[in-house]
């Protein structure tokens, strides 16, 4: 195979092309200190209409900083310190009504959850006082400091990413990280460490073309929309964009507005998507949004560093969420996922390749954090971080295999089998 590579950089210098971003299936870790036992659940969130699995539900354990989400089929994997058998579980998911749970409701194996689909009548005058959308997405920004954690943490989370070529998996890298994450009315950037992580890559199947991801978890941690206004929100750039209200919704039973986006300059690559808006306090607590790239010229020099003569490289889709969660009164940053979807033309080829990267990361654990040892006692990873590369692969088994509650689709786990015994044939 020849030593071609295509790079997608994340760490540009412009808010269009930091967020050059992805989408998975996501599921939980938590670093478990040795000297606490644990018991681990593990079973399914389903819609009570249809029984179908709900992706992205967040089932989070109360009074406490654990918390997982669902993976694409709907199911979960959550431990819990075994002196905490008194508590009680939350599940929320957008669309459905939460559901609060004792945890002797879980079993070790096959735990159903049924939530109901929201059908509640929500645009009640009286509920929602907000008649002006831009002014309520300034109220939101202004506000920002009074919602959102004035104090560093450190945060444990767990990062994913997939290479797709058609329906073929080629690359899997996974980490557990540990964040520095700074206030959000800090202006210092949050640093990341990885505890923990692995990898696998088959390039035979990428035939002449290996394809591979820089930024690693920066690429979701920069979706921090609030911590990261700069890049897609900042107040400079608010009249360049057109806000509407949507139909309300609720998200953890919390009455929510519903915010419409999009850039009216449409030159360049372009944001639109929605902004879910908080009532009570006008705290923003999910956003969905994506990048429009239907300029394939303008969206390829953004986003493709390098790629091999003969060829052209572009970016077909680009989808992102992230999500926040609130613990004593303050939110922050708890979920992110995108999806990158590319198109590969090879000259004197007939038919092109189409590519998927998929990368997520779920904040499992986190704590307030006030001093700088941990600063000096860990490595810490640039943003230009390319994960094939510089992780190790499947290393510290003992690590992954009595720890790792991830529980990841099938297809992907069939195909890291697959390329693990190669790798023993070798």
């Amino acid at each position: 195979m020849k030593e071609y590579k295509t790079i997608f950089n994340s760490n540009m210098h412009t808010a269009v092309c930091l967020l050059c971003m992805l989408l998975i299936s996501m599921q939980s870790f938590a670093i478990q200190p040795g000297d606490i036992e644990f018991v681990q659940y593990k079973g399914e969130v389903v819609n009570s209409s249809n029984g179908r699995g709900i992706s992205s539900a967040y089932l989070a354990l109360n009074n406490s900083n654990i918390s997982t989400i669902t993976n694409a089929d709907g199911e979960f994997s959550l431990k819990v310190p075994e002196d905490m058998i008194e508590a009680t579980v939350t599940i929320s998911v957008l669309g459905f009504q939460s559901k609060t749970l004792p945890l002797d409701y879980f079993k070790p194996e096959e735990t159903i959850i049924e939530l109901d689909e929201t059908v509640e009548e929500l645009s009640e005058i009286s509920l929602y006082k907000a008649t002006n959308a831009d002014l309520l997405v300034r109220e939101m920004l202004d506000k920002k400091d009074d919602n959102y954690l004035t104090d560093q943490s450190l945060m444990t989370s767990f990062y994913r990413e997939t290479i797709k070529k058609g329906w073929s998996n080629v690359s899997l890298s996974e980490a557990v990280v540990k964040i520095f994450k700074s206030p959000y009315n800090s202006g210092k950037k949050d640093l990341v460490s990885l505890y923990k992580a692995r990898k696998s890559t088959d390039y035979d199947k990428l035939d002449t073309l290996a394809l591979k991801l820089r930024g690693g978890p920066f690429n979701t941690l920069y979706l921090d929309m609030m911590k990261y206004t700069e890049y897609v929100l900042r107040p400079e750039m608010m009249k360049s964009y057109e806000f509407k209200f949507d139909d309300p919704t609720k998200i953890n039973d919390r009455y929510t507005y519903v915010v419409n986006f999009r850039e009216m300059d449409e030159s360049d690559p372009w944001y639109y998507g929605k902004l879910f808006i908080d009532a009570e306090t006008s705290t923003l607590v999910k956003a969905e949004y994506s990048l429009n790239v239907d300029d394939r010229d303008k969206a390829a020099a953004m986003f493709v560093k390098k790629k091999p003569n003969g060829s052209k490289v572009y970016p077909t889709e680009l989808n992102y969420q992230v999500d926040y969660a609130q613990n004593d009164g303050k939110w922050h940053y708890a979920y992110a996922k995108a999806q990158m979807e590319y198109v590969v033309n090879w000259k004197r080829k007939i038919f092109n390749s189409k590519y998927k990267i998929n990368s997520e990361m779920v904040v499992t654990d986190w704590q307030a954090y006030a001093g700088n040892d941990w600063r000096k006692s860990v490595d810490l990873i640039n943003p230009n971080i390319v994960m094939v590369d510089d992780v190790s692969g499947f290393y510290d088994t003992e690590f992954w295999g009595s720890n790792n509650i991830i529980e990841p689709e099938k297809s992907i786990q069939n195909a890291i089998d697959k390329i693990k015994k190669k790798m023993d044939d070798e």
